[in-house]
């Protein structure tokens, strides 16, 4: 787990896989990571025969929270003050982050009261459905399906012409790469993320440590007394 490695930059990464032996290193196939552009230029030199795959989950919050800040925005530009309990948008903000697929009637018409009445620019729908179109791209499982998907994706941003939305969709089109090689592998560190928790929750409960040492050994030995329950 990098979790345990001392420091979170690219130098880390490098001088981990550094430490790896060569025959393994060029054993690695795909290698799953965050949209970061550090953990990306430290990969590749180290592992020549790997693809980056792009971990939708982080692509996803990246579109949540472009809704976000155009719901933000839009109190400002429309009330002259944040978002306060008695607007709709802000009441209800959790449920412009769900997905489409997993609201109920009653979600749906809620979410449709909302944009009806606290949304009178249609910016708020408008990043709602880029949002929920980046999620189709992202179910999709052929290149071309996704290619076609990123295309009416783009198509949205265009007409919605914001901010927020224009820099998520550059930020797509700089991931474009690692994204079809999910779709193609369906690669994510979702378990490594899970395991990565654990590491810090063990330091929460440790209220830090000093030593890395001792840090290391902590994670170790409690992921063996897991492993043998």
């Amino acid at each position: 787990m990098l979790g345990v490695v001392d420091g979170r930059d690219g130098a880390a990464v490098r001088g981990w896989l550094k430490t790896r032996p060569r025959w393994w290193r060029h054993r690695v196939q795909v290698v799953a990571i965050d949209p970061s552009a550090a953990f990306r230029a430290a990969l590749h030199p180290l592992l020549p025969n790997a693809s980056t795959s792009v971990d939708h989950f982080h692509l996803v919050k990246l579109a949540n929270d472009a809704v976000t800040a155009v719901r933000r925005r839009c109190a400002w530009e429309t009330r002259d003050r944040r978002g306060r309990a008695v607007d709709p948008a802000w009441a209800h903000r959790l449920l412009l982050l769900r997905g489409a697929d997993t609201l109920s009637v009653r979600g749906w018409a809620k979410l449709k009261y909302i944009l009806a009445v606290d949304d009178p620019s249609n910016e708020i729908g408008a990043a709602w459905g880029i949002k929920e179109q980046l999620r189709l791209l992202l179910a999709t499982t052929t290149v071309a399906d996704a290619r076609a998907a990123r295309a009416v994706l783009a198509g949205y941003v265009t007409t919605a012409d914001m901010a927020e939305t224009t820099k998520l969709m550059r930020t797509l089109d700089r991931w474009w790469d690692p994204i079809e090689v999910f779709i193609q592998t369906r690669v994510t560190n979702a378990k490594s993320e899970a395991a990565n928790l654990t590491c810090k929750n063990l330091k929460r409960t440790g209220r830090g440590y000093r030593n890395q040492g001792n840090y290391h050994a902590r994670i170790m030995l409690y992921s063996a007394a897991r492993m043998a329950a």
